[in-house]
């Protein structure tokens, strides 16, 4: 298995690193995708991807922190190029649920973001929360020139993924899929093409059932991949293995 999205450099975890990694392995996760979301968090990142070899990392500002850190292009180019352990950019997107940074800043962060992951040829890790017109409208604009796209913790629209696999995007699902109320997104799940779909834990956050309301960690992932292979109605090896080859495929492994 593999946790496309986590932040190892958030407490608990960042303090249990050694205990974290060795839970992850025993459950038989071959890599973990920490995920940068401010510049502070790209600091503990390098050090992160340097511990163990099933770690790997990502350069981004994720918008709610878009008010504080505000990259150009370049340096986004210049911060992600120099480490080979740096497979994605992001995260990065837009989020108008929370007030906690203005549009205007997030808009310019997303966009620098997939034009420095365009010119790397580095998928783009996106977060979208009631934002699904606009973060569809900036997408849209770039689609001749095939960004790699990542919806991470997809809890949007079915219709919102239609327009988005028009895009050729991917989608990752985290623990929300196993809670009782999440009926439409499972629903949206089934829809998404299995070889579009990868999965994560979006850890310390969204714990799935039956560890709702605990401290997330990579380990867990297993119980959001159960849950998944029983929306997409295949069994659980297959859908490690399809889940697993997106991932590869998608970040550049052979």
């Amino acid at each position: 298995m593999i946790d496309s999205h986590c932040h190892l450099d958030h407490e608990p975890l960042f303090d249990n690193l050694d205990a974290v990694i060795q839970r992850s392995k025993d459950v038989g996760i071959t890599k973990l995708l920490t995920i940068s979301t401010s510049l502070k968090s790209f600091q503990n990142i390098k050090e992160l991807i340097q511990k163990d070899e099933i770690i790997y990392g990502s350069f981004g500002i994720h918008p709610h922190e878009t008010n504080n850190d505000q990259l150009t292009k370049e340096l986004i180019i210049q911060n992600s190029k120099p480490y080979k352990r740096i497979i994605g950019i992001g995260e990065t997107g837009l989020d108008f649920f929370y007030k906690n940074s203005n549009e205007k800043n997030q808009k310019t962060s997303f966009v620098n973001h997939i034009e420095a992951a365009i010119e790397l040829d580095l998928p783009i890790i996106i977060h979208s929360r009631d934002a699904e017109i606009k973060t569809f409208e900036i997408l849209k604009y770039y689609r001749n020139q095939n960004p790699k796209l990542l919806m991470h913790c997809f809890t949007g629209s079915l219709d919102f993924a239609k327009k988005l696999l028009d895009l050729g995007s991917f989608f990752s699902a985290s623990g929300i899929i196993t809670f009782k109320n999440a009926k439409d997104l499972q629903d949206t799940f089934k829809f998404i093409p299995i070889e579009k779909t990868l999965i994560e834990t979006d850890s310390p956050f969204l714990a799935p059932i039956p560890n709702r309301g605990k401290k997330n960690e990579p380990s867990f992932i297993k119980h959001t991949a159960i849950k998944l292979s029983e929306i997409k109605e295949i069994n659980f090896e297959k859908l490690v293995y399809e889940t697993t080859k997106n991932f590869n495929r998608l970040f550049n492994f052979s």
